[in-house]
């Protein structure tokens, strides 16, 4: 069984000087990893990629950003359940992680106070909803990270949801495939699991969240295949993260190792401003030409991923920079009216999410009937 870690004192690579340090930090923003992952740091690199997205940074201290970054409550239909794009469904099952990502989304989660709040409390309720909404095709599991769950309390629920017959789609997201994996290499109760509930038309998606080539270390490598063989689809998805995959080099290694494995790219997504995540974001502009300068260095599945923001109006893909302008694509809307909806902006070096733009240089409806160029 893993030890978690959540008190800094526990980590003896750190000094007493540095561990202080970063109390204060800790002190707000909660701290929590295991001896496995702990055990992927360089620890004489200060600027170890591993260190970054587990360690507190005094650079969260700095204020910016928001609690619910992409207006998260709007679309909360009972607690713990968010239904923002037609066919799909959120369920927030877990509010514990395998580790704490400094960068998170949803720190709200996890302060002191918050007492588990958004999280699903009531899954009849939440099973009552989804049985009524049969424009509903995907459930997505998250969290908190469901596989902190038992494998028993996952069965419960992804049992009941396979007995709705308009659910083709059941998505768990998890970090513990990086964060631990003997999870799942240690549980052959969770690989039966998913096999039993794996069927010829109705599949179980793995969302994966390796965001460093580093963390695809054998055992990682292991518990991907051990998924896959007990018939789970997996991809993964990352943010950008400054320090951490921001060199398209890094970012491209990223790629084709999780095409080597079977996990293809999935969504790169722009960090989004939370309390405390500047130091870990990238201005969009400069982010989108990391991603495409990485695309360019891999080839054939490694090159799927696509660049988006996930926004309070909706998915919003990063398509396009010119000279002097950016454009943007509505790959999912809230509204489902704007899906596909393509809009020019003027560039903004400075803009890390899409309000920071402020003058529309074009709105290209998605009714607007598409004409080459040339003669009438």
């Amino acid at each position: 069984m893993t030890q978690f870690i959540t008190k800094l004192a526990e980590i003896s690579r750190l000094d007493q000087a540095e561990r202080m340090r970063l109390e204060n930090v800790a002190i707000k923003y909660a701290f929590r990893s295991n001896e496995y992952y702990l055990s992927l740091i360089d620890w004489n690199d200060p600027d170890d990629p591993i260190r970054r997205l587990i360690l507190p940074h005094p650079g969260e201290l700095e204020e910016w950003g928001r609690l619910d970054p992409s207006d998260e409550k709007a679309y909360t239909r009972i607690a713990g359940l968010e239904h923002k794009y037609n066919s799909t469904v959120l369920l927030l099952v877990s509010n514990v992680c395998g580790g704490i990502c400094r960068f998170c989304f949803r720190k709200r989660v996890f302060l002191d106070g918050s007492r588990g709040s958004e999280v699903l409390r009531d899954l009849d309720a939440a099973l009552d909803y989804i049985r009524q909404h049969t424009e509903v095709t995907n459930v997505l599991l998250t969290g908190g990270d469901p596989l902190m769950l038992t494998t028993e309390k996952l069965d419960r629920m992804i049992s009941e949801l396979r007995r709705i017959e308009h659910v083709r789609i059941i998505r768990i997201g998890s970090k513990m495939p990086a964060f631990n994996p003997h999870r799942i290499i240690d549980d052959p109760a969770l690989l039966e699991m998913i096999n039993r509930h794996t069927l010829p038309d109705r599949k179980i998606y793995v969302m994966t969240h390796f965001n460093h080539p580093r963390e695809l270390t054998a055992a990682a490598i292991s518990g991907c295949n051990l998924l896959g063989r007990a018939g789970a689809l997996l991809a993964n998805q990352t943010p950008m993260i400054r320090g951490v995959n921001d060199r398209p080099e890094v970012l491209a290694e990223l790629f084709r190792k999780l095409s080597f494995v079977g996990v293809p790219p999935y969504y790169v997504f722009q960090c989004r401003p939370a309390v405390a995540n500047k130091a870990y974001a990238v201005p969009i502009e400069e982010g989108y030409q990391i991603f495409e300068r990485a695309k360019a260095l891999v080839s054939g599945l490694a090159k799927r991923a696509r660049f988006v923001m996930s926004h309070a109006t909706g998915k919003i893909e990063i398509i396009g920079l010119a000279h002097d302008r950016v454009y943007f694509k509505y790959h999912r809307a809230a509204n489902d009216g704007d899906s596909g909806r393509f809009l020019a902006y003027q560039r903004n070096g400075d803009a890390f999410w899409f309000d920071d733009y402020e003058e529309t240089v074009r709105d290209y409806p998605v009714t607007e009937p598409y004409r080459l160029h040339g003669p009438e």
